[in-house]
């Protein structure tokens, strides 16, 4: 897909990973929907993009409710007159082991609560908005491409059995979705990155930092321009489709 005057939707892009791609993508002339619950944040990432040169407009808007999710897409399309991509990136974390044991007593376990959110945002998201995306995507009738942001955790991860599930089941839907939706011009691909620099990571303590970049073969984080161009890259090969690629420094959990 040529990136010119295209029109791609990016949710969670106020900051960190979606701000990033929003940028990359802006450089090479696309047209940028953000999508985030921090108008303040996604005011300075709109301005950002627009000084690209590019349209790009911000919308408020939670991706684990339904209503929301129908009426944003539907209100891009008609913002810009077109529906040509969707980078589903908004997550969140509740890290929590699932029993938590001290001489031989439970004394805590994952709440539910914690469990269902991480589901609600990180899963039913992605679901929620790539029906809405590839249905205006298909009433467009011009194609489209889908990137949903999955990560290293999918295989498994300490302490994240939420994190790790919701994960896991966005690469397995990037396969369903990429052969369901071949025949209407529609690619879908997915990106687990590894431990990357942005919020989430600025709150963990120094010391376990260390101890996790100690796995990583690089002995770095990544940086959220780097898993920006493994989502251009998606969207501007246009065989790519069904398949998640990893950018995680060579680390394996």
């Amino acid at each position: 897909m040529k990136l010119t005057e295209k029109t791609i939707a990016i949710t969670g892009g106020a900051r960190g990973i979606g701000r990033a791609i929003a940028l990359a993508l802006g450089r090479q002339g696309a047209d940028l929907a953000l999508i985030d619950l921090d108008p303040e944040a996604l005011a300075t990432a709109v301005a950002e993009c627009a000084a690209l040169g590019v349209r790009a407009r911000a919308y408020t808007a939670n991706v684990a409710d339904e209503a929301s999710v129908e009426a944003v897409m539907a209100r891009i399309a008609e913002d810009f007159g077109r529906f040509d991509g969707l980078i589903n990136n908004a997550g969140i974390t509740r890290d929590g082991m699932l029993l938590k044991v001290r001489d031989g007593q439970v004394v805590d376990r994952l709440s539910l609560s914690a469990w269902q959110a991480v589901l609600d945002v990180n899963l039913t998201g992605v679901f929620l908005c790539t029906r809405a995306g590839a249905e205006q995507m298909i009433r467009a009738g011009q194609g489209g491409v889908i990137v949903n942001l999955s990560s290293v955790s999918r295989a498994g991860n300490l302490g994240q059995s939420n994190y790790s599930a919701a994960k896991a089941g966005v690469v397995a839907l990037t396969t369903v979705w990429a052969r369901e939706l071949a025949r209407h011009g529609i690619r879908v691909g997915a990106i687990a990155p590894g431990f990357t620099a942005t919020d989430i990571l600025h709150t963990i303590p120094a010391e376990t930092m260390d101890k996790l970049l100690s796995a990583v073969p690089l002995r770095r984080t990544g940086q959220p321009e780097e898993i920006a161009q493994a989502a251009q890259f998606i969207f501007e090969n246009d065989y790519f489709t069904g398949r998640c690629i990893e950018v995680d420094g060579g680390i394996r959990l």
